[in-house]
Parts: structure tokens; sequence; C-alpha cells
């Protein structure tokens, strides 16, 4: 049953004060969605302890259990499209939403996170790049780094995902981008290669990201909703981010490769003169 329900189901022996903390969360579930008792009791004007008394009313063991259900019922609103849309939406709060995706991304994107990322990429034989479909601007963003600067570099693509792995080993590393909604081929890709022993890299959104579990590379980044949509910004950055990390671990192998792709460019005339 939904927050809303129960708060429904349980109207009439609410108090007064109870009453006022169901209204305030019902018109703007970000109170509980990222509040913590503390905040929560301030904006209602009440104490901690009457918050603490509404959740248990409503049948939760505390606030943290309350303050779950009601983020699984907004993410599972946030992750349909359709339900994004809103015709009357400006664009200036979502430049403030990406401008702060932006940011969030780089504090995550250490220089020792990308460091860790990094190194395996550098030195596996093969690179597997996987990827669900709202992050694939970030994997095809790496792909196309990653083959200036090294060999054996290949994305994967859904209709061809048995057929271009079934020779993965141990030595390569498989680079995996995937965000809620989390597609099942990139999931269930990266399951096969890590019981393969294929070391995985994950570009993911949570601790709670299927990915999550099977490998301590990862990075978990801030993926605001623009429109109906996921914005790509995050994943873009993290790959270009990555590729001037690899860059700098592979060192002159990487500039050999760069010097020998720019004479390959003007002996086929690539670029408009």
């Amino acid at each position: 049953m939904s927050l809303k329900n129960t708060i429904a189901s349980l109207n009439e022996q609410l108090t007064p004060t109870e009453r006022r903390i169901a209204a305030a969360v019902l018109a703007d579930p970000s109170l509980l969605t990222f509040g913590n008792v503390s905040t929560l009791a301030v904006s209602v004007g009440t104490s901690r302890a009457s918050v603490v008394r509404f959740a248990t009313k409503l049948g939760f063991a505390g606030y943290s259990e309350m303050q779950q259900r009601v983020r699984e019922e907004v993410s599972v609103q946030l992750t349909k499209p359709i339900q994004r849309v809103r015709l009357d939406e400006s664009v200036e709060p979502l430049k403030t939403i990406i401008v702060n995706a932006v940011h969030a991304s780089f504090s995550t994107l250490s220089s020792e996170s990308l460091d860790a990322l990094a190194a395996p990429i550098a030195t596996a034989t093969n690179v597997w790049i996987l990827s669900g479909e709202t992050s694939m601007a970030g994997a095809i963003v790496l792909n196309s780094g990653l083959t200036m600067i090294r060999e054996h570099v290949r994305l994967v693509h859904e209709h061809a995902t048995s057929r271009e792995l079934c020779g993965a080993t141990k030595q390569d590393v498989a680079v995996v981008f995937d965000f809620s909604r989390y597609r099942k081929n990139a999931i269930a890709s990266a399951r096969i290669l890590e019981g393969l022993g294929v070391p995985i890299v994950a570009i993911t959104d949570s601790p709670f990201s299927p990915l999550s579990s099977l490998t301590e590379l990862r990075c978990e980044l801030t993926i605001p909703a623009v429109g109906p949509f996921d914005s790509s910004v995050p994943a873009v950055i993290a790959a270009e981010l990555l590729v001037s990390q690899v860059v700098h671990k592979l060192g002159d192998r990487a500039t050999k490769r760069i010097e020998q792709l720019e004479s390959l460019w003007q002996a086929t005339g690539v670029f408009l003169q």
C-alpha cells in the first residue's frame, strides 16, 4: 500500500500534529526522501518524537523505514519517461540541475578513483564496453577515445553480445555503463563476464545498482532527470576523464598510436583542407 493510502486508512486516528506531518509529506515528498527526522520536524513545526510516533502509527518500525518506502515510491514514479514530462517546465531549472550533476561528477571522480578505474583498462589485452540505453552516450565517447590511444577496444552492441564476448578471458576488462532503469542485457552480460573472471569496471548510479555487487572498481554518478529522460552529461564526463587517465598510464604507447593515427588521417585525406 502506498504511503498516501496508508495515511488515508488511518486518517481518523491521527492527532492534529500528525495530520500536519501527513499533509507536509504528501505535499512535498522530498521532505522525506532527502531529509532526516530533524529537518522534517522543523519544517512542520513539531518535535522529532512526534515525527517518529507518526511513522510508527503508520505501521513502520521507525522513520528510516518510512523514508525508504517513500524513496521507493518516488523512484518508481520517476523511472518512466512519460511520468517525467512537464509541459510547463522551463529550461532554467534544468540548467541548474545539470550544473549540479557536473559538480557531483567531478567530486565522485577524484584522482584516486580515476587512477583505480583506469589501471585495468590500460593493461588489459582486450577492452569490452557494454552499456544500457540511457548510458550509451558515455559508452560511445569511451570507445571513441580508447580506440585512438590503444588497440583491441570493442563497443559491444546488444544484438551481437554473445558473438562478441565468447572469447573474453581473465586478461581482458569489461567497462559497463548502466543506470536505472537497468538494462537486462548489460547486467546479464556483466554477470557472465564476472563469472569468467573478467574484471569489471562499473560506471553506475547507486550502491544498489546490480553492477555494484560485481566489482569494487566502480563509480556511482548522480544522474538527474532532464525532462522525460536521464541526463547523459555525467556519463560523458566519466568517459572523457577515464580516457585522459588511461593516456597518462599508457605514456609513450598512447603517444605513438596517436601519431600513427594522425599520419593515416593525413594519408587518407580524412579532414577537409
